[in-house]
């Protein structure tokens, strides 16, 4: 699937020659694993099975109920018919020669009509061929007449009388009936369609033909002369005449009030006449001078009136009121047929070339009811960016051109292909020149990508934008557990919800994170600031030392140093067997740690230091208690000892 026409009204070309590299399925399949990572291979929509024929089609219609489409090409010569509701090939079938054009005379696939190049009409059937017949003249084109039930077929050439004829096949009576005599020339050498040779290059033939089924019933015939002649098939008499025009007339259309005819000629032009008056309301030109083959009365979502026009080269779809053109469809390929699926903005094509064609116009209908599912694929590919132009070139000005020092390429080589108002340049030479001009390219574009690999990272960080009056912190803390969503919600949680709205507006709801309170139920909280404490009135900080020094529970120190703040700590069995070994220990072993306190160690208050460690009798001998000593003993010798010692 691909986006052909990224304008005001997008063409999404579904399946065709320019959407994928067609790859045989034995091919595919040998190649699967270097596919896989092939977007265009990977992203190819195949809208119906076998979608195409071995060299080129020249003919497709959809069935009035929507769920056929016949189409015939070659070669060898075939017929294909898709059933739309299973998406697949239903049948193929091989005929004699060459398919030059055919009509579907039931609602559905069973009974179609196949103007054959060798001067045959062919009844086709669900069981193959039913019947053929032989036209005197070769045919250049095919209707039925649905209030007489009669196929017409335009022919070449002209009769004894020197006029053009329109052969009439009554189905229902089953023979031929006199055909239309069409003024297509005369017969003398001199004039414009003369000669009745059949392979005469000016011979006179009646090139196209079209009936106004939903209104007044009329024929129009267009001639090789560049005349319109209106029969009723009820008098079988001619009723109208429009002069002659540029050219031959090619291809002709009602509208569905039958008082709106167009006309497209060999040169290339559409014009619109109204019944009533002789002269064009509008003229078109489609701009590449070949025949058109296709005209089309369409009618979009909005009820806008549109007229697609068709040659080998291009599908326009302009406005039936003021010619503006409206959008376009270019394939790669030449076109031989262009069908519409009524209702829809799907057209089928019979082109050149192996695949056919299909579109989509989303402007102009939805997709058919039996592939729906492309306009939840159109909706998706809207949301992304459109290709450039050019993937492989890069858009240069002139300015930009001098300072890469490339004007001197302009009007002496093709390397610069002029464009609007600058140039497009290949991409590997735009890098080549770029790299010459400008050496140090290759640090600027490292310190470009450093600094968006850093702009990302500060993309995903958390980024607190909600502001609140009280408790600013806990708001911070909330949002910070959102850091790996893509948006941050402010409303999730306590912060969404009306009945704690007090607590992040109202003072009394604030919460002092450096309360005793607040420390004793989150202990491993790491509070900012100060680890002191507001206190209350009347007490000063020698009464928290003194305070802090009777509490044998927590055997801290008291003192004008500062406590260390609290630290986050970790709990799980994993993070201790990686070697790291917690701060938080028992008891004894932070009485060990502290040893022996004396009033020579810092600030300490007291002279004894009260533990419940277990000490060993050894450990008691190697350290006694130090005595006080007086200055009067200073000279003694106790008594005691001088005895113990004589033991």
């Amino acid at each position: 699937m691909k986006l052909t026409n990224p304008h005001d009204v997008p063409v999404y070309t579904i399946s065709g020659s320019d959407t994928a590299r067609p790859l045989p399925d034995w091919l595919a399949r040998k190649r699967k694993r270097s596919l896989k990572n092939d977007p265009e291979y990977a992203n190819r929509i195949e809208l119906l099975q076998d979608f195409e024929f071995e060299e080129a089609s020249t003919c497709v219609r959809v069935s009035d109920d929507g769920d056929w489409v016949m189409s015939t090409g070659t070669y060898k010569p075939q017929i294909h018919t898709h059933y739309t509701p299973h998406l697949s090939l239903s049948f193929a079938r091989h005929t004699d020669s060459l398919n030059h054009t055919f009509i579907l005379l039931s609602s559905d696939y069973s009974k179609s009509l196949h103007l054959q190049t060798d001067r045959k009409l062919e009844f086709h059937t669900p069981g193959g061929c039913h019947y053929e017949t032989r036209l005197p003249r070769y045919g250049r084109d095919l209707i039925f007449e649905k209030h007489s039930a009669e196929a017409l077929v335009p022919a070449v050439g002209v009769n004894g009388e020197g006029s053009g004829e329109v052969y009439r096949l009554n189905l229902e009576v089953g023979r031929y009936m006199k055909p239309y005599q069409v003024d297509v020339g005369g017969d003398d050498v001199t004039t414009v369609g003369a000669g009745t040779l059949q392979g005469g290059i000016n011979i006179g033939s009646v090139n196209t033909a079209a009936v106004a089924e939903e209104s007044h019933g009329l024929l129009a015939f267009g001639t090789s002369i560049g005349t319109v002649e209106f029969w009723d098939s009820r008098s079988r008499s001619r009723v109208g005449l429009l002069s002659r025009q540029e050219g031959q007339i090619t291809a002709l259309d009602f509208d569905r009030s039958g008082l709106s005819l167009a006309t497209g000629s060999s040169e290339g032009l559409v014009k619109i006449f109204d019944l009533r008056k002789p002269m064009p309301i509008l003229s078109k030109d489609q701009g590449y001078g070949y025949p058109i083959h296709t005209l089309m009365h369409l009618t979009t979502t909005s009820q806008e009136n549109k007229i697609l026009s068709a040659d080998k080269r291009i599908i326009k779809i302009w406005d039936q009121a003021d010619g503006a053109a409206w959008t376009s469809v270019e394939p790669a390929v030449d076109l031989n047929c262009v069908a519409w699926c009524k209702d829809s903005g799907m057209l089928l094509t019979a082109n050149e070339g192996k695949q056919q064609h299909a579109f989509f116009i989303p402007q102009l209908g939805p997709a058919p009811k039996w592939c729906g599912f492309l306009d939840n694929m159109v909706e998706e590919m809207a949301e992304e960016a459109s290709p450039e132009t050019y993937d492989n070139y890069k858009f240069l000005t002139l300015p930009e051109l001098k300072q890469l020092n490339l004007a001197h390429l302009i009007g002496t080589t093709n390397l610069l292909r002029p464009y609007m108002h600058g140039y497009f340049v290949a991409s590997r030479l735009y890098e080549q020149a770029r790299l010459i001009a400008n050496p140090y390219i290759w640090e600027e574009e490292r310190t470009k990508k450093i600094k968006e690999r850093v702009e990302k990272e500060r993309a995903s960080r958390i980024r607190g934008t909600k502001k609140v009056k009280v408790n600013q912190h806990m708001v911070d803390k909330m949002l910070k557990r959102q850091e790996r969503r893509e948006k941050v919600d402010e409303k999730m949680g306590l912060l969404g919800d009306d009945r704690f709205g007090k607590m992040f507006e109202d003072e009394e709801f604030a919460v002092d994170e450096r309360s005793r309170e607040f420390q004793m139920l989150n202990p491993s909280t790491k509070v900012d600031g100060a680890s002191q404490a507001a206190l209350p009135d009347g007490i000063d900080d020698k009464d928290s030392g003194d305070n802090s020094e009777a509490s044998d529970d927590d055997g801290i120190r008291a003192g004008s140093a500062p406590t260390s703040k609290p630290e986050m700590r970790i709990s799980s069995s994993s993070y201790k067997k990686s070697g790291h070994q917690p701060r938080d220990r028992s008891l004894g072993s932070r009485a060990q740690g502290i040893g022996r306190v004396t009033k020579h160690h810092g600030n300490v208050v007291g002279e004894k230091q009260v533990t419940f460690a277990p000490e060993s009798a050894r450990k008691e001998k190697s350290r006694p208690e130090p005595s006080r000593k007086s200055r009067r003993d200073d000279g003694r010798r106790s008594a005691s000892g001088n005895v113990f010692r004589k033991l």
